[in-house]
């Protein structure tokens, strides 16, 4: 199985395209409070540029489902990233208004007894990230991998969603994270940045050759 890949955290054509250019599966855009916030606008005017395999993830922290489905249009998402404590509904009425052409991760930030049934939650994939007490993301810090490893993903082959590790990646730590958790995706936000919403160019293509790398071998 090939592991999927998301540059997050994109403010310009420029760096979208980087990120496809150097392998990525997917580009996420900031939808929330955050110097990397971008308006649905802003991606409207950069999606028709991107290559039409490349997904486009809207980021949505506190968003109500109005605001979600309305950026998906507006903006020409292919999925959204719902980081925050969302209600199974808003999940559904996500999937009845796009069908499954909509990626839908659930977003779930990992501690000792992390909830991880999706029950009745319809998700796609579920990301797993850090945070600390004023930020839910794109922190720059990771999570415990060695004890996520014996919780969390240790059923990771087994009917649950599938699981994509965030929090703390670089290029110098992607090749641990995959060893140790053996995710079906990656996700990284501020380990390919040459400044918040600015993307460093050599970052982003050792990222995705690490990760590639580290799943193969």
């Amino acid at each position: 199985m090939s592991l999927w890949v998301k540059i997050c955290a994109n403010t310009s054509l420029e760096d979208a395209l980087l990120a496809d250019a150097a392998g990525a599966d997917a580009v996420g855009f900031v939808f929330a409070p955050s110097p990397r916030r971008v308006t649905p606008a802003q991606v409207a005017a950069i999606v028709p540029h991107l290559p039409a395999a490349l997904e486009k993830i809207g980021v949505f922290v506190g968003a109500s489902f109005d605001e979600i489905a309305a950026t998906v249009e507006t903006a020409g998402l292919t999925g959204v990233q719902l980081h925050f404590e969302a209600a199974p509904a808003l999940a559904a009425g996500l999937r009845a208004r796009f069908g499954n052409r909509l990626r839908i991760l659930r977003v779930v930030h990992f501690d000792s007894a992390p909830d991880t049934n999706p029950g009745e939650f319809d998700a796609d994939a579920v990301l797993v990230d850090s945070r600390t007490a004023t930020v839910v993301g794109g922190t720059g810090k990771s999570f415990d991998w060695t004890a996520a490893s014996k919780t969390l993903f240790q059923n990771k082959n087994g009917r649950e969603h599938r699981l994509v590790a965030a929090g703390g990646l670089s290029p110098e730590n992607v090749g641990e994270a995959i060893a140790i958790l053996q995710p079906w995706g990656v996700d990284v936000v501020s380990g390919v940045e040459a400044a918040p919403g600015r993307k460093d160019p050599a970052k982003v293509r050792a990222f995705v050759t690490n990760a590639r790398k580290a799943k193969r071998g």
